[in-house]
């Protein structure tokens, strides 16, 4: 063999392992930032998870306060359907259900309610307009009582209180 056909060998052999080293490297360090990113994802659900545990516990004090009270008598059903269907809807269940079906009575209430202005709102309508939206809140209170107690039992049973706050007394 010639000279430089060898020497051509070399250089390409040459070029070839520089090649296949670099290209190791780069294998290398693309695994290292791959087990990095999976390192980082999994402390990202970690944190997820428990911002989601202690949220969930928030809500389900609130919930379980609010249907004690209600089923104890001390809040108006208006009321805490209202408060207690914007917080069960916020509350991220294990598995997924139709809140309407699970709670019908609260539903049915604050399907009555959610568009009845509160507060200063109420004070922008004359008397009249007041107290027909009472009368009507009033009426699906009382028609709606039986299966909103049945509710309310469900939500104090299925969802616990805060420690501490369990012994709350509704004067």
């Amino acid at each position: 063999m010639s000279t430089t056909l060898i020497i051509a060998i070399v250089i390409g052999a040459a070029i070839i392992a520089g090649l296949a080293f670099y290209a190791g490297q780069l294998l290398y360090k693309v695994n290292a930032q791959n087990k990095l990113i999976a390192k980082k994802q999994a402390e990202h659900e970690q944190k997820l998870a428990a911002s989601k545990a202690t949220r969930n516990a928030k809500l389900a004090d609130s919930i379980h306060l609010i249907a004690r009270a209600m089923n104890e008598e001390q809040c108006e059903f208006s009321e805490g359907c209202l408060r207690i269907w914007v917080l069960i809807s916020q509350y991220s269940f294990a598995e997924e259900f139709d809140l309407r079906e699970r709670y019908p009575g609260i539903y049915k209430m604050y399907n009555v309610v959610k568009d009845m202005p509160t507060h200063d709102a109420r004070k922008k309508y004359s008397k009249k307009e007041v107290f027909k939206m009472d009368s009507t809140r009033w009426r699906a209170e009382e028609q709606h009582s039986d299966e909103i107690k049945a509710d309310c039992v469900k939500l104090i049973d299925e969802f616990k209180a805060a420690p501490g706050s369990e012994n709350v007394v509704f004067n």
